[in-house]
């Protein structure tokens, strides 16, 4: 386990875990794991499917660390969509033996003190960034991001053509991305 007093930079924590780091990785889990359980329970609706979808998350966030990119977003970006997707693979699968699904909101309300992820210092409040895009970027994100929408789910749940919603979100993530560049710093990641 890792010392209360360990610090990674964002760049020095992708290169322990891109090495296999076992202290890296728990790390990892240990300041991802509440916020992306949250995310994952609200997709999948049922606690044990959730914990199923969270250790298959993890076995492949450690197996394709190698594929993480910085440029193309931050590390907590990257987990969360292989946890996202992990989970709306699982829904797909579940689908096919279930006769309705609801589409429920991730309501803040409905996230319990542990699954909510408390920003460090360094880092800055991500509802309050989306709820500054346009009203139709801000749909869309949390569609896609938040309720596990894929692209032609949302594109027929709201009836637009498929390349509108993409153009919207490709246009809203380059926003969002743009407001998460910080030149010449990087985020701390401090265990509480």
């Amino acid at each position: 386990m890792t010392k209360k007093s360990t610090r990674y930079c964002e760049p020095e924590l992708v290169a322990l875990l891109k090495s296999n780091n076992k202290v890296a990785f728990e790390y990892l889990y240990y300041h991802y794991a509440p916020a992306l359980y949250g995310i994952i329970c609200k997709i999948v609706k049922d606690e044990n499917t959730a914990d199923d979808v969270m250790q298959d998350s993890f076995i492949k966030i450690w197996k394709n660390i190698a594929h993480y990119n910085p440029e193309k977003g931050t590390l907590f970006t990257w987990v969360l969509n292989v946890a996202r997707h992990t989970a709306i693979d699982k829904r797909r699968e579940d689908y096919k033996y279930a006769t309705t699904i609801k589409w429920d909101v991730v309501q803040e309300a409905d996230l319990s003190a542990g699954s909510i992820f408390t920003p460090l210092p360094a880092t800055v409040d991500l509802k309050s960034i989306v709820e500054r895009l346009l009203p139709e970027k801000k749909q869309l994100i949390q569609m896609v991001y938040f309720e596990g929408y894929t692209h032609q789910e949302a594109s027929q749940h709201l009836g637009l053509p498929l390349g509108t919603v993409k153009s919207r979100v490709r246009k809203a993530l380059q926003e969002l991305r743009q407001t998460f560049e910080v030149s010449g710093t990087h985020a701390q990641f401090a265990r509480n």
